[in-house]
Parts: C-alpha cells; sequence; structure tokens
C-alpha cells in the first residue's frame, strides 16, 4: 500500500482504485508517478484526438484517460470518472 499526496491537480481523483493486474504488474511508484502525471493533464501516450478529448473533458466534466507504458513495457491506463468520484488504475485487459 501507498499514499499518494498531490500539490497540484486539475481535477479531484475521487476515490484512487487498482485493480489486480495492474498491482501485479506495475510498482506502486510507477503507479504513484502515473497518477500525479494523469491528474497534473499529462495524459501519456495518447493520440492527438484522445488529447483533446480530454481537453474538452476537463471542461465538460466527462470522463479523463490516460495512457502510459511501466518501465518494464507494461501498457496502462487511468481513468476518472466523470463525476470525479473514483480514478481507477488497470491494465487494458482489465477494461
Amino acid at each position: 500500500m501507498f499514499i499518494l499526496y498531490l500539490q497540484t491537480s486539475l481535477f479531484p481523483l475521487g476515490q484512487l482504485c487498482a485493480t489486480p493486474g495492474i498491482l501485479a504488474e506495475v510498482s506502486p511508484e510507477e503507479i504513484a508517478a502515473a497518477v500525479t502525471r494523469h491528474a497534473s493533464g499529462d495524459w501519456g501516450d495518447l493520440c492527438q484526438e484522445d488529447i483533446d478529448e480530454n481537453q474538452r473533458a476537463l471542461k465538460e466534466n466527462c470522463r479523463l484517460l490516460s495512457a502510459y507504458n511501466s518501465n518494464n513495457g507494461v501498457k496502462f491506463w487511468i481513468i476518472t470518472e466523470w463525476d470525479r468520484s473514483v480514478t481507477t488504475v488497470l491494465l487494458p485487459s482489465e477494461y
């Protein structure tokens, strides 16, 4: 278990959740770093269309998605729900 302290965030993260798959594949430190990036608007490895969609979602309170790769090459996502109640870190296969 780890505790994440964010100094700046563009939006509320709500309850932070991580799936069993991500916990087995990616270190807590990498998860924390990715959540920090997500909260600051660094959406990771997204195409421009998805980046633009996140920018719109910030203004219109829609769901936010980021995609990252761990140091060992595992692709994972972070999704914050439209109402900002929950942020989930997961593997794409767990969606």
